[in-house]
């Protein structure tokens, strides 16, 4: 199946595995590019020097294209840049609207840019500035999310801009693919579903938390870190929610201290982050601290398997998933069931095998 993202990024199937951090590591990604689709690696919760190293894992792993997320408000986003130019990284995807130079500076050494948003005036917004493709989620998408569901965004995004559109959110087979590409997307990139496959590193019993979950238990809270987050809804995140501000920033602050000890941060860098990210937004410093405690939060589930202390980010469709597929598994099974699906929309509409 040819389309422009296909053609864009020389991948063999219309299919994105996004940035998720502590879980697109390179064993996930390179099990993605291998089975055709784009593999999406995951930079914000790696050092500058853990990110050159799983790129070199990544290549030596596969040939075939795959990309990296990056923070664009982070303090060391241009040094990030470099190491994906010097080591021939094929895409940059960026979790927040990048700046014009960094969007710049990767195209002009050959890179594809595809930021992700959340809004017809951030894709306007990037597509002006020179982006190839923009990935655009809607709210049913995990992690940070927003309220206007991916059918209604979608549309409007692919009547917005002229460059190809990859929609997320709420897409975990071959259906919802030619779905996408009804409303005129160039394909499709999925989270969750990748989340939930046999190469990702994810331990066992976080798996099956997921796998036990209903579309209801993939809640949207502010709890976590001020803004709204769709995750799964557990004991902690209900303890996070009674619990008052002064009480959720003193846990904030001590998680954020065992961030800083991992990520090889300084205080200085950090706090550099958080006056990035503030910037432009409308956050207070209490949203500002709270944010710093996602990373370990995230960790604690998808590193350690402490379902009972960490953040579990979830699309709704964590509710649909049932089985734990190998990447290449997976991708077969969604080009097989669209093909389907194609096949049947012909015959029900009249339609010669050549479309006549």
């Amino acid at each position: 199946m040819k389309t422009a993202l296909t053609e864009l990024t020389g991948v063999r199937h219309p299919v994105v595995q996004t940035g998720m951090g502590w879980v697109a590591g390179p064993r996930l990604v390179s099990a993605t590019a291998n089975a055709g689709a784009l593999g999406i690696l995951a930079s914000a919760t790696m050092t500058a020097d853990e990110l050159r190293a799983a790129v070199r894992e990544v290549s030596l792993r596969t040939d075939a294209p795959f990309g990296v997320n990056l923070r664009a408000d982070a303090g060391d986003a241009r040094e990030r840049v470099r190491i994906i130019i010097d080591e021939g990284v094929k895409v940059a995807s960026f979790a927040l609207a990048p700046s014009r130079e960094l969007i710049a500076e990767l195209k002009d050494a050959g890179v594809i840019v595809i930021p992700s948003i959340g809004a017809r005036r951030h894709a306007e917004k990037v597509a002006a500035w020179g982006a190839d493709a923009v990935i655009v989620q809607g709210g049913e998408g995990g992690g940070h999310t927003g309220d206007v569901a991916t059918t209604v965004l979608l549309p409007q995004v692919v009547d917005a801009v002229g460059i190809p559109v990859i929609a997320a959110g709420g897409f975990h087979d071959g259906r919802g693919l030619v779905a996408a590409l009804a409303y005129g997307a160039a394909g499709i990139a999925m989270g969750t579903r990748f989340l939930l496959t046999s190469d990702s590193t994810v331990p066992d019993a976080v798996k099956a938390k997921y796998l036990a979950a209903t579309v209801k238990d993939a809640t949207v809270t502010s709890a976590v870190d001020g803004l709204p987050h769709r995750m799964l809804r557990t004991e902690l995140v209900d303890a996070l929610e009674r619990a008052g501000r002064a009480r959720r920033l003193a846990r904030a602050v001590r998680r954020a201290a065992g961030f800083r000890k991992i990520s090889g941060l300084s205080w200085r860098r950090m706090i550099g982050d958080g006056l990035a990210m503030k910037h432009g937004r409308e956050l207070t410093w209490s949203q500002v601290l709270l944010a710093a405690n996602t990373p370990m939060l995230l960790r604690a589930s998808m590193v350690e398997g402490r379902t009972d202390l960490g953040v579990m980010a979830s699309g709704q469709v964590a509710g649909l998933i049932e089985d734990l597929p190998s990447c290449e598994e997976l991708i077969a099974r969604v080009m097989r069931e669209a093909d389907q699906v194609l096949g049947r929309l012909g015959t029900s509409l009249g339609m010669s095998p050549s479309g006549d």
